[in-house]
């Protein structure tokens, strides 16, 4: 019985499996995936470093201040190779050789750089005794941003799965190994390490998936591919460089995702500090849902603009899957607060727990204004940045007015979050004209056929 119906629902399952819902809904997963191990992460590495986990803490804000760029590079890289701008085939192996390899002697230099300055930049960061795990941000920094560039380019070629095998393995090889090295005696030092070999071990991984994609299972360069070079005219710096947009697209994201944090330490008591980050940390489940469906909305609203189509859509799906996450996320805030908070981060972090709902909403309705960011730059537009960032400016001076009661503080966060949003659907939805050319695009009917993989 079950095999005849798989038998006659197979094509429209294969068909529901290559769709555009799919493959954005997977990707949302896969980044649930991955911050659910972060979660984890955070009570194994609570309960290994007792009270040295706030100097863990501390590090790994340090790095994600690092790791801007690099998820920046991602959305950029995967932009352009969805173009065709990157090469393909053998072509995009050589440029992403050729990226590689401009990436270690950065490393190199940055680490030297890192070692030299380890004690300065522990003192900057809160970690005076751990100068040695300062010294690994650096170096980790530039990690991240060769794995980006990985990802970036596996997008570039539509393979999306290979993209969320690595996000959640990212995750779980950092908990591993951190967990280990914490264990054996390096402490904070060692937790922290874990996240450097997780960027090695994914860029390894990634490396491996885009050679699959050119190469076969077999993995068999012919001799003209070893031959083949990259064209000295797209070399990674001057793609950096042109990544500058995205960069402040997602430093206005985390000012308005984390300025609250911020600002509650000034505002309240130590006490109702920690309960509301405790709180905050919780309510933000769906930005990581956001950035898993961003993953497919920015290449292929990329493609779409490139064929003239109307780009509209794939934002709506998009946001679609926020809203099936948003629904029952909702309802355990509204209904369960106090156990949710209880339990994840014990009872002297519950004084706070009915600013989750707000807290929930605010943070939702920013999961959809990350979208249309994004979206927005995917449509190369630029100066909405100007009015986005004018509002996360606003944030942190109208929260410094805001009561010091947790509830009421998170429902100004939730209008300022629905300003911000208003803001940036009325710019996102305004539909652009077509891309000069003779198609509406550089590409040729061809190139745009094949847009989606090598």
């Amino acid at each position: 019985m079950i095999s005849s119906l798989k038998q006659r629902y197979e094509p429209q399952l294969a068909r529901l499996r290559e769709s555009d819902t799919a493959k954005a809904a997977g990707l949302a997963v896969a980044m649930i995936g991955n911050n659910v191990i972060a979660l984890g992460s955070t009570f194994v590495f609570a309960r290994l470093l007792g009270d040295n986990y706030g100097r863990l803490a501390a590090l790994i804000s340090y790095l994600l201040i690092l790791t801007v760029a690099g998820q920046a590079m991602q959305v950029a890289t995967a932009r352009e190779g969805v173009l065709g701008h990157l090469g393909t085939g053998e072509g995009l192996l050589a440029t992403v050789r050729s990226w590689t390899r401009a990436m270690v002697g950065f490393t190199i230099v940055l680490t030297i750089v890192s070692i030299v300055l380890r004690q300065p930049i522990a003192d900057a960061v809160g970690v005076k005794r751990y100068p040695w795990a300062a010294a690994v941000g650096l170096p980790a920094g530039c990690l991240y941003l060769e794995v980006s560039l990985m990802r970036g380019a596996l997008q570039g070629i539509g393979d999306y799965r290979s993209v969320g095998y690595s996000l959640v393995g990212e995750q779980a090889t950092r908990l591993v190994l951190g967990a280990i090295l914490a264990a054996a005696g390096l402490s904070v030092t060692g937790a922290y390490i874990g996240s450097l070999l997780s960027y090695i071990a994914m860029s390894l991984y990634c490396a491996f998936e885009l050679g699959r994609n050119v190469y076969g299972p077999e993995w068999r360069p012919s001799r003209q591919a070893r031959a083949v070079t990259v064209d000295v005219a797209f070399k990674l710096w001057p793609h950096v460089k042109r990544a500058w947009a995205p960069i402040a697209g997602l430093i206005v994201i985390a000012v308005l995702q984390n300025i609250d944090i911020i600002v509650a330490n000034h505002q309240f008591d130590k006490h109702d500090a920690s309960s509301y980050s405790a709180v905050a940390v919780a309510a933000k489940v769906l930005i990581w849902v956001a950035m898993g469906a961003g993953f497919y909305l920015v290449p292929e609203v990329s493609r779409r603009r490139a064929a003239g189509e109307d780009t509209r859509p794939v934002l709506a799906r998009a946001l679609a899957i926020i809203l099936v996450c948003a629904v029952p996320v909702l309802l355990i805030f509204a209904f369960a607060s106090g156990p949710l908070i209880r339990i994840a981060f014990g009872a002297t972090k519950a004084s706070a727990h009915a600013a989750l709902l707000p807290l929930g909403a605010a943070f939702t309705v920013l999961a959809a204004t990350y979208l249309a960011i994004q979206y927005m730059l995917a449509l190369k537009r630029t100066w909405f940045l100007v009015i986005v960032a004018a509002v996360a400016i606003a944030e942190p001076v109208l929260l410094l007015q805001a009561s010091r009661d947790p509830t009421h503080f998170a429902t100004v966060v939730l209008g300022i979050q629905i300003a911000g949003a208003i803001l940036a659907f009325t710019m996102a939805l305004r539909r652009d004209k077509p891309p000069a050319g003779s198609r509406a695009s550089d590409l040729t009917e061809r190139e745009l056929l094949g847009a989606g993989r090598i």
